[in-house]
């Protein structure tokens, strides 16, 4: 991919979209959309993958099909919000690699704090989707993608529901190599580090939390 941002305007997705804002949606209702909607925005993540073809026989012939090439890709969830996505895509990709690392905003500083980093081997072999509903403030997903590249993915692509331009911006100065893929650029940031209009906090929306 090279667009740095490509926000998905396909009708599910907007309509999908919302569905989640409204305040009155229920949490599992709210969990099936994330869900339906990550394997939306998950198909144009990877609209442009690597392929080769393999030598098949159908009922009628053999052929040279095309399929995946390279190592199965790494799907990295920013715990925990990130697993909302996380199961969609992997309904879509079953082979997929799955890694966590977790991050947690200090809610004063808008900092992230590190708390937890497990991710498949041979990442620089790997195309690397890291997934998190919101980028807000961009800090955590910078610091998730740092992570990832000591730990040698080169090819990563991150998957958002929701992103305000000040946390696109601050991807885009941190790291511009990786594009981000997301279903709506909101107006921006409150006092908070919330999005505005946004959807709310999408993990204790998810997990039915506060």
């Amino acid at each position: 991919m090279t667009k740095h941002l490509t926000i998905v305007k396909h009708p599910l997705v907007q309509h999908k979209l919302t569905l989640m804002r409204q305040v009155d949606t229920p949490t599992a209702v709210f969990r099936q959309l994330l869900r339906e909607i990550s394997q939306l925005l998950a198909y144009e993540i990877t609209s442009e993958l690597d392929m080769t073809t393999k030598h098949i026989n159908t009922p009628l012939q053999e052929m040279d099909a095309p399929v995946l090439a390279g190592k199965k890709l790494a799907l990295i969830s920013i715990l925990r919000a990130g697993n909302g996505l996380l199961d969609g895509v992997l309904e879509l990709i079953p082979s997929a690699r799955v890694g966590f690392v977790g991050l947690y905003r200090d809610e004063k500083t808008l900092l992230p704090i590190q708390y937890y980093f497990k991710v498949p081997t041979e990442l620089e072999d790997r195309i690397v989707i890291t997934v998190d509903p919101m980028l807000a403030t961009g800090n955590s997903s910078v610091a998730a993608i740092d992570l990832l590249k000591k730990a040698g993915a080169n090819n990563i692509r991150f998957m958002c529901l929701l992103a305000a331009p000040e946390g696109v911006q601050r991807m885009k100065e941190a790291h511009p190599d990786v594009p981000i893929v997301t279903a709506a650029v909101d107006e921006k940031l409150n006092d908070h580090g919330y999005i505005v209009p946004g959807l709310g906090d999408a993990g204790d929306r998810m997990y039915g939390t506060k």
